[in-house]
């Protein structure tokens, strides 16, 4: 042990001993307690290490707000990521959702299909003919509705996908920041 590193393990000691009760405190108030800390131990690293002209306290400071900082961006890419698997999921349901209205337009549509036709049947041979141009009119506006509703699905579907997409994305990249974050943290403690 040489001459500096006592006055650096002094540091170390002190920001351990004054964290200690902070970490305590804000835990049992259910605050997030880790980044805080972690930049005011960093930020006393460095203002020790300036005081006592030591680089390598300054430069242990300055890792450690790093990793802080790397730590906090990849909490809020979870949270994002989070927060788009949670839009995907509504997107999701409401594309269901919308099946579900479509298909109950369809097979209403086609029970009214249904009596027409019966009705066309018991009416004279002229109301018949005019009852069959109806007929065809209704399905063909039914075929007509069916058709834009599978659109809407499709493009709800399309949407929901994409938001999938961006939600996984954003979920990679997370867990690239934070298997960084661990291998600075892993570097920094070897």
């Amino acid at each position: 042990m040489n001459v500096r590193s006592l006055p650096r393990a002094a540091v170390g000691g002190y920001i351990k001993a004054v964290r200690w009760p902070v970490e305590r405190v804000l835990s049992l108030r259910g605050g997030e307690a880790e980044a805080p800390l972690d930049r005011a131990e960093a930020a006393a690293r460095e203002v020790a290490g300036t005081v006592l002209a030591d680089s390598e306290l300054k430069d242990d400071g300055r890792r450690q707000r790093t990793a802080a900082d790397k730590r906090e961006e990849a909490q809020e890419l979870r949270a994002k990521a989070d927060q788009r698997a949670e839009d995907a999921e509504a997107a999701e349901r409401r594309s269901r959702q919308a099946e579900e209205r479509a298909e109950q337009r369809k097979q209403q549509a086609e029970r009214q299909r249904e009596t027409a036709a019966a009705k066309a049947a018991e009416t004279e041979r002229e109301r018949k003919a005019e009852a069959e141009r109806t007929a065809a009119r209704v399905e063909q506006a039914v075929d007509e509705r069916a058709r834009d509703n599978r659109l809407e699905q499709l493009e709800d579907r399309a949407v929901a996908l994409e938001e999938r997409e961006d939600a996984l994305t954003a979920s990679d990249e997370a867990q690239r920041l934070a298997d960084a974050a661990a291998r600075t943290k892993a570097e920094r403690k070897s």
